[in-house]
């Protein structure tokens, strides 16, 4: 089976560029091939990191097929390999820019909380949780990041309600920060990584520590 992350590395910059030729689902394949490429950039001294999809889609979630089979081990395995991913991401040390490259939803939406600038593409495309929607719990670790990361006023809209939104609308809902169009993306990206890159990597790890640590633990006393 193919990598389902190709990785590079170009002026201090690493790429995560996610395809499984499907929906990027977050299976535990994927979630594993994102840590490698996470654990990469570390060693090959990258100053940020981008992840982005393929071609009209950053992630559509957990693997549906998982999620109504029968194996209730490779259930558990998803769900705790992808939490994992998302709170590692969330306090990493290195600046996290993710370039959604089209629809983000569910655990593809809750990545974008975890990350320290998010472009996305102009377009289409629906961003959000639509977990409700389609019979599942958000989770607590995903909630709790939620609540610090979304506009207050849309928050119980965007978790209970599985409320949707366009790539603009995102923006003011707080899971993007900036939409760019199809000719202006890639350079968005590479303008966004280059800025975080520049900044004191020990100054930015522990201000990014100091900022989100106590989400965590609020995480961690919930038992989740």
């Amino acid at each position: 089976m193919p990598d389902p992350v190709t990785y590079s590395l170009a002026d201090g910059i690493a790429t995560l560029a996610m395809d499984d030729g499907k929906a990027n689902a977050m299976a535990p394949a994927m979630s594993a091939a994102l840590n490698a490429g996470l654990d990469r950039a570390t060693a090959d001294g990258a100053r940020a990191i981008v992840i982005r999809g393929r071609p009209g889609l950053l992630s559509g979630g957990f693997d549906l097929k998982i999620i109504r089979g029968d194996d209730e081990a490779l259930k558990a395995k998803m769900r705790e390999d992808g939490m994992a991913l998302l709170k590692r991401l969330y306090l990493s040390p290195l600046p996290i820019v993710f370039g959604v490259t089209g629809h983000a939803v569910a655990m593809g939406a809750l990545l974008l909380f975890a990350g320290d600038y998010r472009i996305g593409l102009a377009g289409d495309f629906r961003i959000g949780l639509n977990e409700t929607g389609i019979g599942l719990s958000l989770p607590i670790a995903g909630l709790a990041m939620g609540r610090d990361r979304l506009a207050p006023t849309v928050f119980q809209r965007a978790t209970i309600n599985a409320e949707l939104f366009s790539p603009e609308d995102a923006v003011a809902a707080g899971y993007l920060d900036r939409v760019a169009d199809a000719s202006g993306f890639d350079a968005a990206l590479a303008e966004a990584a280059g800025t975080l890159a520049e900044l004191d990597t020990a100054a930015f790890a522990e201000t990014k520590r100091r900022v989100r640590q106590a989400t965590l633990d609020r995480i961690a006393a919930l038992g989740a």
